[in-house]
């Protein structure tokens, strides 16, 4: 079995101080190529003797004539170099049309049903290679299941971004009350009292029953009745049809044309704080080439609808 290499005793450098002094034959202006001083040269070429237990090079007359093992060595140094120059550490510019890797995009529950056929559409038209991922998110635990799934960017209202993400907005989300109009009847136009006396259905993120909508309804000496929530948009929108019940969604969700239920919407009788929809990404990704293309087709394709 052949003994382990130290590479604590490495320094790639020297392979590049070997390099100068193969070409240059000279210590003084293989220094002057490499940017530093003779002495520092000289210094590695010392220590490349060491490593290469061989004098590598030898004075004669005014030139640093190589041996015959540096002349050995010299096509595998160059190939080395040559290698670490054009596939380590340089890198082709993202192609979209060739990209055939995976786009990892959280999704609020919202944003998902909203926006994955916009996205899906717009990704593919740009990469036609690419596969894209919808994970679901939630304010609540973004950092966690970005980290976790790698997640190339984030779409949906998440208020307070933690300082390892980037944000930018797309739009301001509005409310719309939504109902059965063959079971709830609001006349010719919904009130407070009216509003306060149907029972609710509540989209709650968090799972908490009562919203800053209660407030406002008490400052008007008012009480609803919320008897049921669901962190799912989809799952509310199902219940209120052929039911007694009423709900605050965003108006993009209510006026989707993906749904056949004859739902009617109403303007809320009460003051509805609207709300951001961003797109997220990790700071660490800022310049990334995939992830620079990736966030100019969101914001694209979510401005364009």
């Amino acid at each position: 079995m052949s003994k382990e290499m130290n590479w604590k005793s490495v320094d790639l450098n020297l392979l590049v101080t070997f390099s100068h002094l193969y070409r240059h034959r000279s210590v003084s202006v293989a220094a002057a190529k490499a940017f530093v001083s003779q002495s520092a040269m000289s210094h590695s070429l010392s220590r490349l003797r060491v490593l290469l237990d061989d004098t590598l090079f030898e004075r004669k007359g005014h030139h640093m004539e190589p041996t015959e093992h540096a002349h050995h060595i010299a096509p595998v140094v160059m190939r080395l170099l040559d290698t670490v120059s054009s596939e380590l550490l340089s890198r082709e510019p993202f192609a979209p049309q060739n990209y055939s890797g995976i786009c990892r995009i959280g999704l609020t529950d919202y944003a998902e049903f909203i926006y994955a056929p916009i996205l899906y559409d717009a990704i593919r038209n740009d990469a036609p290679n690419a596969q894209i991922s919808f994970i679901n998110v939630n304010r609540n635990n973004y950092l966690k299941v970005a980290e976790q799934e790698k997640l190339d960017a984030l779409i949906g209202s998440i208020p307070n971004v933690d300082e390892s993400f980037e944000s930018q907005k797309l739009y301001t989300e509005e409310h719309v009350c939504l109902y059965d109009p063959s079971i709830v009847s609001i006349g010719g136009g919904l009130s407070a009292e009216t509003f306060a006396s149907i029972d609710q259905a509540l989209v709650s993120p968090d799972g908490s029953l009562t919203t800053q909508v209660d407030k406002r309804l008490e400052e008007l000496g008012l009480q609803r009745q919320v008897t049921v929530a669901s962190r799912n948009f989809l799952t509310i929108r199902s219940l209120l049809k052929g039911r007694r019940l009423i709900a605050i969604v965003p108006k993009l969700m209510a006026k989707n044309g993906a749904f056949c239920d004859h739902l009617a919407t109403a303007v809320p009788p009460i003051n509805v704080p609207d709300f951001d929809i961003s797109l997220l990404w990790s700071v660490n990704q800022r310049q990334d080439d995939k992830n620079t293309w990736l966030r100019s087709i969101v914001i694209s394709a979510l401005s364009a609808n």
